[in-house]
């Protein structure tokens, strides 16, 4: 077997799970963002594929394999060209036609389902493939948790009716938990944004991972789940009372909330000695990069206790990207730590909690000053709302107005969406109904991301040895270890052919002049459910079986060993 392992410690490696599959030999940095699977780490991604595989025809789907490079056409004409921006990879060829390397296929399966139906009686269809993807991520970390290429599953409903795109969507979601369960992965259920796929309904399916890129809320009271950037803030009502005027204050040195809350209670601003940063209102302009468009400057209004979440504002202006604007110099009306909202010239986006009637402690856009009772719908009214605001444990579930929400981290295994009509509008998709009048297909989506499922399924399962695979998907059955003397190599590979004929999938360490005690240590690192040692109680008939995960170690007769092991399976 072409096996490797490693004892020393891997210096770029962020997370558990990419530290410890290279160390055990699954995987092998190829290119930034780029790992070959060497052969344990195949095994363990072909039986997650199979998994998956058998689920999706379980629930009526039909596979299909496109090609990963591909025409710019279908993506001009659904725009994601440049709504991908920099995350495509394009290239063009001998002729100069352009290419891409595909991130993802709504596209062509739009244009196959096109070509290939024509009436009511095609549908309903599910199609589904296990395809290579590309995206030119600015920082590719955590080995196969966020790399450049990696494989996924991507599958697509096409029905006639909302009803039967409802139901579609229903089935993939409890085909995914079956998945998830059968991998041995814990996960959540989170509500999630759309992002550049589109659609409506958005359901991500999170493993829980310290080290996840994704934050989640729970709520303490209803079962409401959803990824931060999906969050929703609850409304205040408007307050009716009225405030007093607009009042203007000097107050020098004062860029921070911070100091601002200090000033205010010291010199008892609008009369009061009670300020909180709560009561402030921080105005953050951003640079936002539409696909297609002149970039624009966008002011967002939070209060004064929180920060802007980048995260959650990009996911707001999707496709578009945002950045933090510096050049204050060559934007004289905006005074850098003194913006307010009232006579803003640039467009201005406000928190929910910015609700028509509240009074707020924000800058007067002049150096140096800032103003009280600035009065929302009366001083200032906002372009819009927009869910930018950090999320804190703490704050109040919008989904039943009495829990408050509590925050995990997780790995994003599975993305469904409802995508609509979002691709059949774009390629003008139609097909004659039962009435004899034409129909446009309504579709859904749904992704697993198969290699990262590896990584995810390592960062759950593994302890200060090394990897624990579970049973479902582990690269093999059986690890035998021949501790190396009195004929133990030849009893060892006697009894791993005697396994597999009985059905088992069986790894032999036969390896000549390799201590034992390295060979136990490999096999603890590589984590096969099951070890056997064929040792020194060899002459008794007796071998060790020794469980992986609970470390239990069981003598047992050799002829006993298939038995034992396939009952402990179940």
């Amino acid at each position: 077997m072409l096996l490797k392992t490693l004892r020393e410690e891997l210096a770029d490696a962020e997370v558990p799970s990419h530290r410890l599959l290279v160390r055990a030999g699954f995987i092998r940095r190829a290119a930034p963002g780029g790992y070959t699977m060497l052969p344990l780490g195949k095994l363990v991604l072909d039986r997650i594929t199979a998994v998956i595989q058998e689920e999706m025809l379980s629930a009526g789907g039909q596979e299909v394999s496109f090609p990963a490079l591909l025409p710019r056409e279908p993506y001009e004409t659904s725009n994601r060209w440049t709504e991908y921006g920099d995350l495509l990879l394009t290239l063009k060829d001998r002729r100069g036609a352009d290419h891409l390397l595909a991130p993802t296929h709504e596209e062509m399966f739009t244009l196959l389902v096109q070509d290939m139906t024509g009436s009511y009686r095609d549908y309903p269809i599910l199609l589904f493939q296990f395809q290579t993807k590309f995206r030119d991520e600015a920082r590719p970390r955590g080995g196969l948790l966020r790399g450049r290429e990696f494989l996924m599953k991507d599958a697509y409903s096409f029905d006639l009716s909302e009803a039967g795109s409802i139901a579609a969507y229903g089935r993939m979601r409890a085909a995914y938990q079956r998945v998830f369960t059968r991998i041995g992965l814990e996960h959540t259920i989170v509500s999630a944004t759309s992002g550049a796929m589109g659609g409506s309904a958005s359901e991500e399916f999170l493993a829980a991972a310290e080290v996840g890129e994704d934050t989640f809320v729970g709520c303490t009271v209803c079962d409401h789940a959803a990824n931060t950037e999906a969050v929703t803030t609850p409304v205040p009502a408007p307050v009716l009372a009225t405030a007093p005027p607009l009042e203007v204050h000097d107050t020098p040195d004062t860029p921070t909330i911070a100091a601002l809350v200090e000033l205010a209670n010291n010199r008892r601003l609008g009369g009061r000695d009670d300020w909180t940063a709560a009561d402030t209102l921080k105005n953050v302009v951003v640079t936002v990069d539409h696909p297609g468009r002149d970039p624009e400057l966008l002011a967002i209004g939070v209060p004064g206790d929180r920060e802007v979440d980048m995260k959650r504002l990009e996911a707001a202006l999707s496709p578009a990207t945002a950045t933090l604007f510096d050049d204050f110099a060559a934007s004289p009306d905006l005074v850098k730590g003194y913006i307010g909202p009232q006579g803003i010239k640039i467009r201005y986006l406000a928190d929910p909690r910015v609700a028509p009637g509240t009074s707020w402690l924000t800058g007067a856009n002049e150096p140096g000053r800032h103003a009280t009772n600035v009065v929302a719908g009366r001083d200032f009214t906002p372009d819009g709302t927009i869910e930018a605001a950090e999320v804190r444990a703490g704050d109040p579930c919008a989904a039943c107005g009495e829990g408050t929400l509590t925050m995990r981290r997780g790995i994003e295994i599975g993305h469904i969406f409802q995508l609509g009509r979002r691709y059949t509008d774009a390629f003008k998709v139609d097909v004659l109904g039962s009435d004899g009048k034409p129909v446009r297909p309504t579709m859904g989506s749904y992704g697993i991301g198969v290699s990262r499922a590896v990584a995810a399924v390592a960062e759950q399962h593994h302890d200060d040895r090394g990897l624990v695979w579970p049973a479902a998907i582990a690269p093999v059955d059986v690890h035998i270890v021949a501790a190396g003397k009195d004929g133990q190599v030849e009893a060892a590979l006697e009894l791993g052919a005697t396994l597999s004929r009985s059905g088992l999938r069986v790894l032999v360490d036969d390896r000549p002049n390799v201590s034992a005690g390295v060979k136990f240590t490999d096999a603890e690192l590589i984590g096969i459910p099951k070890a056997v040692v064929v040792g020194r109680r060899l002459g008794e008939g007796l071998v060790e079986i020794r469980d992986r995960k609970t470390q239990e170690r069981t003598e047992v007769p050799m002829v006993d060993v298939a038995g034992v092991i396939r009952a402990d399976a179940g």
